[in-house]
């Protein structure tokens, strides 16, 4: 019985996403990376347990305070003043640790943290206490790394996620209608893609303040038609086939017909393009970041590091430090890309 068990188990064939995911892994280089790049994101995920000026925990007069997600006035901790605690500050951490203890993190540094305890002016080179060095305004470019990265990772996932979901019904619907619907949905794409979308960007900047969620909305109205050409195709490929005329028939509506029995075909082709367009959702955001109309100055940044690198050619840490990172994560989802592309492709075959 088991080696009947045995042999059923070796012959049972696998199916198509198995078949994908072996594909997938035997492109050893895409694989390691997406093992990389899943490690640099979830370490970036919770980089205020890593990287942080304030404790994870205080024990005080028996009492357990977690500044890591709450902020605290400093007379809590026998201070004079009722504003949020600066636990860097030696009174501070004299009041607490008489009758305490702190739990720190690795790093006692945030993106926003002044660094004062340094006898050389800014930008200070690579030490002992910042890895990376600081900027020319005093902050730790380690945690500006990682909190940068962070919020890069999420506006590209978050812009990314969006503009497909728009691409792929607008795409469908002129694909499966045809008609004056392509024709007319055709000429409106070939006008709004022709629209200066930096100038847009710039003339908005100087009416309002842009934060992350005014440029994630901005992006997304004019970076919509990345998979639209790739949907439109796939569904004009499908429409008339003999399954879909026999669905027609037997009254089916439009709506089951294009997102049960045709989208799964079109997803083949926009699951490959979907690191790429992430790719380009971080050069979007360092790019406007670099030209200062991007994210707010308070806000952690990669594209304002590469700024800083340019500013300050007395201090290549900096250049070097930006460029090295964004030049990392873009040739990781490169290769992600690449891997996925080879797993989804028929002309592969099977696998070893």
């Amino acid at each position: 019985m088991t080696t009947n068990n045995t042999l059923d188990q070796v012959s049972k064939p696998l199916s198509i996403n198995q078949l994908r995911f072996r594909r997938f892994k035997q492109n050893r280089r895409g694989y390691i990376s997406l093992w990389i790049f899943m490690i640099f994101f979830i370490i970036s995920l919770f980089a205020e347990l890593i990287i942080n000026n304030k404790p994870i925990m205080v024990e005080y007069q028996g009492y357990y305070y977690f500044p890591i997600v709450k902020d605290y006035p400093e007379t809590i901790f026998g201070g004079e003043f009722a504003t949020n605690t600066n636990y860097l500050d030696p009174v501070v951490r004299q009041h607490i640790e008489q009758d305490g203890f702190m739990v720190w993190p690795p790093f006692r540094y945030s993106y926003n943290t002044l660094v004062y305890d340094t006898a050389k002016t800014f930008p200070t080179a690579p030490s002992e206490q910042h890895w990376l060095g600081t900027t020319d305004a005093g902050f730790d470019v380690l945690a500006n790394i990682v909190y940068g990265f962070r919020i890069s990772m999420l506006f590209a996932i978050a812009l990314t996620l969006v503009t497909s979901v728009i691409g792929v019904f607008i795409g469908a619907l002129q694909g499966y209608y045809g008609g004056k619907v392509d024709l007319f949905g055709q000429r409106f794409i070939e006008i709004w893609s022709g629209l200066p979308v930096l100038f847009v960007i710039i003339l908005l900047s100087s009416i309002m303040p842009l934060n992350f969620w005014w440029l994630l909305a901005i992006t997304v109205i004019f970076g919509w038609m990345g998979l639209v050409s790739v949907v439109r195709a796939e569904f004009l490929r499908t429409r008339n086939f003999d399954y879909i005329r026999a669905a027609r028939a037997l009254g089916v509506s439009d709506s089951k017909i294009m997102f049960k029995h045709m989208l799964p075909n079109a997803m083949v082709a926009t699951l490959t393009f979907l690191p790429f367009i992430l790719c380009g959702s971080i050069t979007t955001l360092t790019s406007l970041d670099f030209l200062g109309f991007g994210l707010p100055l308070d806000a952690p940044s990669l594209g304002r590091l590469l700024l800083q690198g340019k500013n300050n050619l007395q201090a290549p840490w900096l250049g070097i430090s930006a460029f090295v990172v964004i030049a990392t994560l873009l040739s990781l989802l490169i290769f992600i890309g690449e891997a996925v592309r080879d797993a989804f492709d028929p002309n592969k075959g099977g696998v070893k």
